[in-house]
């Protein structure tokens, strides 16, 4: 190979990680609202067909050459599956033929098989000299697939074997952004625009930088400008819209989303079903309740990678549909932080079919106990979700008797239903029933803790770029943790000892740490714990939604348009939750005096 190749050992290292991560069983993801990916190039692209065609021309035999060409033909044509049997026709006659294994990759990305797709690229990397535009392809599938740290192996490959190449340098510079390293992607694509002023597509990858680091007042001048350059850029439109989310501003983003999809033509598919899912948060955002809830719909579709395909062989039901007297399965959706929000409207539900005992529920398996509890006449039994040829499908393995069953449907779906209005959420406190020896038990053991005892999370096990803006540094939970008489007791699941020992050595203040619970685990014992409290503040992910849900009272420090807010000064999900605000993501700390003083408040 030539020198811009990497050495074997670390290109197998690499393509053996990409093939691990495209199947294996995991946790449900959410689908959260985020920006259309920027990254440019696409495989079967004018430019990049183009360029495979002139590498076949260049073939000696005749055959292989007019049967590559073909496919090449085919996937202009957007006649994938004719491509790719065309690539496999040609890797009959030569199986070690580079460029047939190239174009059956393109194919089959194309398809949708983006396992199989991996493993022809991987074939094609081995067989090619000039194996750089490979290197592109499995980067931008990498990073279609939520693994940005082998996207920018593969970029930078990709860059090395085309120095100052835009596409190589926009696309290294989006994954650089997704693996936290924003201040190497702003320098990259700073220095490029300097030489190339006129590149929308730079000025708007500039932007996201800016929006992952939470300055989005800042990114508008650069959508902006991406915009003067391309008015019909949809990708634009769309990522301004997140940065004026992240300002409060939900009607400009709702405004900006319905321009992406006016725009939008051009867009691939999984671009087109991120703007439709980012317009539905919009419109929630704005307590639009009805249409939002009809467009949230956007959240299922097979176009966003991260979507969970049902494996449930049922008849799903519909809004508008009777439930009357229905044997009906509610599938928990997203993530374990909102299958504990959506349970919200499962009261609703059993009153609609008419007998607890009608309903199945299907939860991520640390909630089983919890929601036995809390629904005692229902079936509750874990899903299973696997990734397999980079596809997450989910299933409900352990429902012994499918003849039970007359209807299924997405949990998250049942919001349409009975969800309409902000009038419509309960105004009682609590859905959700902790385990009441275990809350007497962690009411015991915080007994000799002096003061109030007000439980603490301050982060999410997921905070690259886009999450881990809606978090505010730890150093700027000082004013509230010096709240005299108060006694902070941790409930952030994860890693924690870095901040628990920077409270003590900088703050003065000890966190007080519950033994013989596994805070990520044990989430019956987490609910527990979350109700012997007197308060539990923080931001929005798995814990805090138990506390919510179990009637604790809870603080939420959140953004000013959040969709989650629904549009209303307080939060439905919760009735007893106070909210706190920032302007924007980009400063903290007025919000955090201010929670400070509240607290203060609160136990004077």
């Amino acid at each position: 190979m030539e020198a811009t190749s990497k050495p074997a050992d670390a290109q197998a290292a690499l393509m053996a990680r990409l093939r691990g991560a495209s199947d294996a069983f995991e946790a449900a993801a959410p689908i959260v609202p985020g920006m259309a990916a920027p990254s440019l190039g696409d495989a079967a692209s004018a430019q990049a067909l183009d360029e495979l065609k002139t590498a076949v021309d260049h073939l000696g035999d005749l055959d292989m050459v007019e049967l590559l060409n073909g496919a090449i033909r085919a996937l202009h044509a957007g006649d994938y599956g004719r491509g790719e049997a065309l690539a496999l026709e040609a890797l009959g006659r030569d199986e070690r033929q580079g460029i047939a294994w190239h174009v059956l990759g393109v194919s089959r990305e194309k398809l949708g098989d983006f396992g199989s797709s991996m493993r022809c690229y991987e074939a094609a990397l081995q067989l090619l000299p000039d194996h750089g535009p490979v290197a592109g392809d499995l980067g931008r599938l990498a990073f279609r697939l939520g693994l940005p740290e082998l996207a920018v192996q593969f970029f930078t490959h990709f860059l090395a074997s085309r120095p100052g190449d835009l596409e190589a340098i926009n696309n290294l510079a989006c994954a650089l952004r997704d693996t936290d390293r924003s201040d190497e992607a702003i320098e990259l694509v700073r220095s490029a625009i300097m030489q190339n002023p006129g590149a929308e597509g730079l000025w708007n990858t500039l932007g996201t930088v800016l929006v992952s680091r939470g300055d989005g007042a800042a990114s508008l001048t650069f959508f902006d400008e991406a915009l003067r350059l391309l008015p019909t850029y949809g990708k634009a439109y769309h990522n301004r819209a997140f940065a004026r989310q992240d300002l409060g501003d939900a009607a400009g983003a709702l405004e900006d989303c319905e321009a992406a999809l006016r725009n939008g033509e051009e867009a691939e598919a999984n671009d087109l079903a991120t703007m439709r899912f980012a317009r539905a948060t919009a419109l929630l955002a704005l307590g639009r309740l009805r249409e939002g809830w009809e467009a949230y719909e956007a959240r299922l579709s097979p176009d966003l990678l991260q979507v969970a395909t049902f494996v449930v062989a049922k008849p799903r039901w519909t809004p508008g549909e009777s439930l009357a007297g229905k044997r009906l399965l509610v599938c928990g959706e997203q993530g374990l932080g909102d299958e504990v929000l959506f349970a919200n409207v499962l009261r609703d539900a059993i009153a609609a079919v008419g007998d607890e005992s009608l309903l199945s529920i299907v939860v991520e398996y640390r909630l089983v106990p919890l929601f036995k509890r809390s629904f005692p006449k229902a079936s509750v039994t874990p899903h299973r979700t696997v990734r397999h040829e980079g596809r997450v499908y989910w299933s409900a393995p352990f429902i012994e008797d499918w003849s039970a069953i007359d209807l299924w449907t997405p949990m998250a779906s049942l919001l349409t239903a009975f969800r309409s209005t902000e009038d419509a959420f309960p105004r009682e406190t609590g859905y959700l029933v902790a385990d009441p020896e275990r809350v007497a038990y962690w009411r015991d053991q915080l007994a000799a803790a002096p003061g109030r005892k007000v439980g603490l999370l301050w982060k999410s096990l997921s905070l690259q770029a886009e999450r881990g803006r809606q978090f505010s540094p730890f150093e700027q939970w000082r004013p509230i943790l010096q709240t005299p008489g108060v006694t902070f007791v941790n409930l952030q699941y994860g890693d924690c000892e870095a901040e628990i020992a920077l409270a003590r050595e900088r703050f003065g203040v000890e966190i007080w740490e519950p033994r013989g619970i596994d805070l990520k685990y044990d989430l019956d014992d987490v609910a527990a714990l979350c109700r012997a409290v007197d308060l539990t503040i923080g931001f929005s992910n798995a814990t805090f939604n138990l506390a919510g849900a179990c009637g604790a009272p809870v603080w939420l420090l959140t953004g000013a348009a959040a969709w989650t807010r629904l549009g209303a000064k307080t939060y439905p999900w919760y009735p007893q939750a106070r909210v706190f605000s920032p302007p924007d993501y980009n400063d903290w700390s007025g919000v955090m005096a201010e929670v400070a003083a509240a607290l203060a408040a609160e136990v004077s």
